[in-house]
């Protein structure tokens, strides 16, 4: 049985996963897009700029977060004076972070679902008159939502790990930044804490096997949809 505590961190976690891929899914779709399907200058920097917060330290991208979304940071600062609205040390922050540090693997899928779509078809609908947006929603996005949904799984699955980059950038505040991975944490710098930090744990790894168990189960699917046969 879960203590209050450690149900608080798991809801929160939960809830602060499900917004990060909510927030991430429509930038996903269109950086996808672009670098599956278009071309032009820069293409590659702009691929690496996608990519580059697998390559950074976790706390630094928090750290980045902090100055430009804290209070006194320029988008942080006009957020707060405009809108009355404060990103750093707040639920949404850590929505934000985790959605920084896992929106590289939701773009991955979803680019690797649209590469794998036959071109010819969006080239034989256009022939029978029909337009970019109507091949997009009647043959693109159908044969990418595989792609899309095992995307958006991975990404819930890493936003429930992540840690750095929300300890960074929001702290360890109880009941409002507080996640699995920082209750974790705080379990252990706690005397006596060892039986709370062990079920935490356990609940971290179930949760994390069960997600990407559901993606690879939606892109064998996927495959199977596509003409690949099962693996």
């Amino acid at each position: 049985m879960l203590t209050d505590f450690e149900l608080q961190a798991l809801w929160l976690s939960l809830k602060v996963a499900l917004r990060s891929v909510a927030l991430s899914l429509p930038f996903a779709l269109g950086a996808a897009y672009v670098l599956a399907r278009i071309r032009f200058p820069g293409k590659v920097l702009f691929d690496g700029l996608v990519h580059l917060p697998l390559a950074l330290p976790p706390v630094l991208v928090g750290y980045l977060l902090l100055l430009t979304f804290g209070i006194r940071g320029p988008l942080g600062g006009w957020l707060f004076e405009t809108f009355g609205l404060r990103l750093a040390f707040t639920s949404l922050g850590a929505s934000i972070a985790t959605a920084v540090m896992s929106f590289p693997l939701m773009v991955r899928s979803i680019r690797l679902s649209i590469e794998s779509i036959d071109s010819g078809l969006e080239s034989a609908a256009a022939t029978l008159g029909a337009s970019p947006l109507d091949r997009f929603f009647t043959i693109t996005l159908p044969l990418m939502l595989p792609g899309v949904l095992s995307g958006c799984v991975v990404a819930f699955a890493a936003s429930l790990g992540e840690f750095g980059a929300v300890i960074t950038f929001v702290s360890n505040i109880p009941g409002e930044t507080q996640t699995l991975p920082l209750a974790i944490y705080s379990a252990v710098q706690t005397p006596d804490g060892d039986a709370a930090a062990a079920r935490l744990a356990a609940l971290s790894l179930v949760l994390a096997l069960s997600g990407l168990m559901v993606s690879e189960i939606i892109a064998r699917r996927a495959r199977m949809m596509l003409g690949g046969g099962p693996e």
